[in-house]
């Protein structure tokens, strides 16, 4: 049985270059960075012309889908914000659906552009860059909510507004905001 959850794709990030590596205290990279309308992923390479797209390394994990209620919350929590959503630099950023519960599941994201599928691969850490980018007190309290890394199943177009998540197992779209570790049996 399929569940599906009526969510808002709010921003789709692509990065040919990481901006956040070295010591924060320098700074981030000035790096090309664009708030796509529409994004082509291809299956097992990732998104056009992002930084993690056809990379070895990054086969399991070349997208990184982020509900925005969770960095909603980490500002509550912070006291600070509100927070660019584009900052922590996931890819895909949503409103409507708690993401953890896809952990190791195969699920598909419908737009009016098209749909992909993707495979759950795990948590999206935090760098410790969150701390300067977004607010002191921000990698630790991103820690069980930084997103969901994924592998693209299938190609396909996302496209910015309304679309759909398809999910195998239910979902909470109030728990969309909570820390959360992986469900037992799972790996992170």
């Amino acid at each position: 049985m399929d569940y599906k959850y009526d969510v808002e794709i709010l921003h789709l990030l692509v990065s040919g270059s990481h901006a956040y590596f070295g010591r924060a205290r320098d700074g981030a990279a000035d790096v090309p960075t664009t708030d796509a309308d529409r994004v082509e992923v291809v299956a097992g390479k990732g998104i056009v012309g992002d930084r993690f797209f056809g990379k070895a390394a990054h086969m399991d994990a070349a997208v990184t889908l982020f509900a925005v209620e969770s960095l909603e919350a980490i500002a509550a929590e912070l006291e600070a914000g509100p927070f660019d959503p584009l900052l922590p630099r996931r890819n895909v950023v949503i409103r409507g659906a708690d993401l953890v519960p896809l952990i190791g599941e195969d699920f598909t994201l419908q737009s009016a552009a098209g749909s992909v599928t993707f495979h759950g691969g795990r948590h999206a850490h935090p760098c410790a860059w969150m701390d300067t980018v977004l607010a002191p007190g921000a990698h630790k309290a991103m820690r069980g909510r930084g997103g969901l890394r994924c592998r693209p199943l299938t190609s396909g177009i996302l496209q910015r507004g309304p679309a759909v998540l398809i999910s195998p197992v239910p979902l909470d779209p109030a728990g969309a905001g909570k820390a959360s570790l992986p469900r037992p049996g799972r790996l992170p």
